[in-house]
């Protein structure tokens, strides 16, 4: 037996998997997120470890004979967060998370002092991610900045509970702009940009690869065998990206949730920064991604459901389906960009809009264009993708977004590719955790990362590109005047 352990920000969960890739069970354990000042995003690590103490707890009472029976673990969760501990491994201040948007100055000073940070990095420096917030901590907090002995990631800090051991893994640690995503090392010029030194940062090794062993007494407090692998893990898109078998190239999924994320395994290093994607290690070894984020997808879907008054998404979703392709055609546009947009245009103050509106647009006409512009938005992610070279050959579709298969089929004609979805057991970062734990045991890749079952398979349609072709062009056109 495996079990995956997923950091996430509003949960830990956990997840027993069987040899025979059969999810026995999962348990989760809710953290909530301190907001001190408007735009501060932050979490006590203290309460990682508790969570995740509890969800296996839970887990172990659930499934007793199985869970005493794992072999390995494996680490996924939340990216880009800022855990800093002093030499005696105490926390120095609560974790600052990747939603934090605090260092933005910090990110346009890194980028005017090292133009090659995009490069080295793979992507554009943005409030995010980890350096710019150390930069951060530095001006405005030099007292705790002197007394920093080692930076953790989130998942990170769980396995300095589990192991007594300072690592991460390469995935995660591409989310932090000190890594040099090419060569699979820290880099000695990023690292300068924030007064750090590799000596402040832990040992790298591949997802897949052992990550330190549980120690024994917390084996014991845990009901664990003392001494099994815990692997080095992944970032929280890279090891979802595992669990539904995306680890060769031109592989990937789509997930429409809050954010919209397109994730393409590439057999090199194939950075395309000037269009705000980024690439990544992947959490196996040899590989990377390219990964491009809008950043109101399913949410889009949510705004113009409240503002009509309807009961939910499906529902909007399921009048929009019933339009036929001439209404659709007559349909307003929609750009979708409700809280700004990242790829490709990397602008924080564009603002969503509609535009062609006249007495015919009705409720089932704007949930249509909602979708349409997502599906748009997602459509420029892709190109931004194969600009730098991506290919991909089928996309998994996971999020709440792929519970409507008229935006499955519609996904799959924008964006001239196969779409298929998995069930609801096949998503989410504890599943590649745990598969990254079964890695770890020395378990061939082919046995492990096989692909889920395909619950229903989208191709593209001639006459729905047929309409979607001319729309897209619009839909282009509209950005640069918005």
């Amino acid at each position: 037996m495996f079990i995956g352990i997923d950091v996430g920000t509003s949960e830990v969960k956990v997840l027993l998997l069987a040899p025979d890739h059969t999810v026995l069970g999962s348990a989760g354990a809710a953290l909530t997120v301190s907001r001190p000042q408007p735009g501060h995003s932050e979490q006590d690590p203290h309460h990682w470890w508790a969570a995740t103490q509890a969800a296996l707890a839970q887990l172990r009472a659930d499934h007793p004979k199985a869970y005493a029976a794992a072999q390995g673990i494996g680490l996924s969760g939340q990216m880009h967060g800022a855990v800093l501990l002093d030499a005696q491994d105490q926390v120095l201040r609560p974790a600052i998370l990747w939603n934090d948007t605090r260092c933005a100055a910090e990110c346009a000073e890194m980028m005017a002092e090292l133009p090659g940070l995009p490069d080295l990095a793979g992507t554009l420096a943005m409030p995010g991610f980890t350096a710019p917030k150390l930069r951060w901590v530095a001006r405005h907090e030099p007292d705790i900045f002197q007394r920093v002995a080692k930076v953790l990631l989130p998942k990170d800090y769980v396995r300095l509970m589990l192991t007594g051991e300072y690592v991460t893994d390469l995935s995660d640690a591409s989310g932090t702009l000190w890594l040099d995503v090419r060569q699979r090392t820290w880099s000695s010029d990023l690292l300068a940009l924030t007064g750090l030194t590799e000596a402040h940062m832990p040992r790298l090794v591949e997802g897949s690869a052992p990550g330190g062993f549980l120690r024994p007494e917390v084996a014991q407090a845990l009901g664990l065998p003392a001494g099994i692998v815990v692997a080095g893990g992944g970032g929280d898109n890279a090891a979802s990206a595992v669990g539904m078998g995306a680890v060769e190239a031109g592989q990937g999924f789509l997930s429409l949730g809050t954010s919209g994320v397109l994730f393409v395994v590439t057999p090199s290093y194939q950075p395309n920064a000037a269009s705000a994607t980024h690439a990544f290690c992947h959490a196996v070894p040899d590989r990377w991604h390219q990964m491009s984020v809008m950043l109101s997808a399913a949410s889009s879907l949510q705004w113009v459901t409240d503002l009509l008054g309807a009961p939910n998404a499906g529902a909007v979703a399921g009048r929009a389906a019933e339009l036929s392709l001439a209404e659709r055609a007559a349909a307003p546009l929609f750009l979708p960009y409700l809280g700004g947009e990242r790829t490709p245009h990397n602008d924080a103050h564009v603002r969503g809009s509609f535009h062609q509106l006249s007495f015919d647009t009705d409720a089932a006409r704007l949930g249509y264009a909602v979708i349409e512009g997502v599906s748009f938005g997602l459509k420029d992610g892709l190109a931004a993708l194969n600009a730098a070279g991506s290919r991909v050959n089928r996309l998994s579709l996971v999020g709440g977004g792929a519970r409507s298969a008229f935006w499955a089929q519609q996904l799959a004609s924008a964006l001239n590719t196969e779409v298929v979805t998995h069930g609801s057991s096949a998503v989410g970062g504890a599943l590649g955790a745990a598969r990254l734990g079964w890695l770890a045991t020395g378990a061939p890749q082919s046995t492990v990362c096989q692909s889920p079952a395909i619950e229903a398979s989208y191709h593209p349609d001639a006459a729905e590109q047929a309409l979607l072709e001319p729309r897209y062009a619009q839909f282009r056109s509209l950005y640069r005047t918005a």
